[in-house]
């Protein structure tokens, strides 16, 4: 079986630091840090993982074996409009961390993998025929 090619390039080491970024500014912000801290007890090891998930995603390799949709409809705390907080956190480390190709290509697969998470969470957030299940300040 031949390996899929990377999507686009990036290092490990680029990777690592845009997630540590990512996080960093994520634990200061005022919607999105209450959310994580609710799951995330040891830093260093979410960010591993999510660093993990990203080399999967973008170069085939990685280690990741989990279930990001599972993870987030499980979640319970997890609503459709935080996405739009999330990428647009994404997008600005993207864009202060990596040259600009590589902030918009990894870009482009992030908003791509957050129409889908989006989509999985409101569908959980639904009854029957597509009703919204109002609880939770969804």
């Amino acid at each position: 079986m031949t390996a899929l090619p990377p999507r686009f390039e990036i290092s490990d080491e680029e990777i690592a630091r845009v997630v540590a970024t990512f996080y960093a500014h994520v634990r200061e912000h005022p919607a999105l840090a209450p959310v994580f801290a609710v799951h995330v007890n040891d830093w260093p090891a979410h960010e591993e993982r999510v660093a993990a998930f990203w080399r999967k995603a973008i170069r085939h390799s990685g280690g990741y074996d989990g279930n990001v949709m599972q993870v987030h409809k499980e979640a319970g705390n997890v609503r459709p409009g935080m996405f739009d907080a999330w990428l647009g956190l994404f997008d600005m480390v993207l864009r202060q961390e990596l040259p600009e190709t590589k902030a918009n290509a990894w870009s482009a697969l992030a908003h791509r993998i957050g129409r889908t998470l989006r989509a999985g969470v409101v569908a959980r957030t639904q009854g029957p025929g597509g009703v919204p299940m109002l609880r939770g300040g969804i």
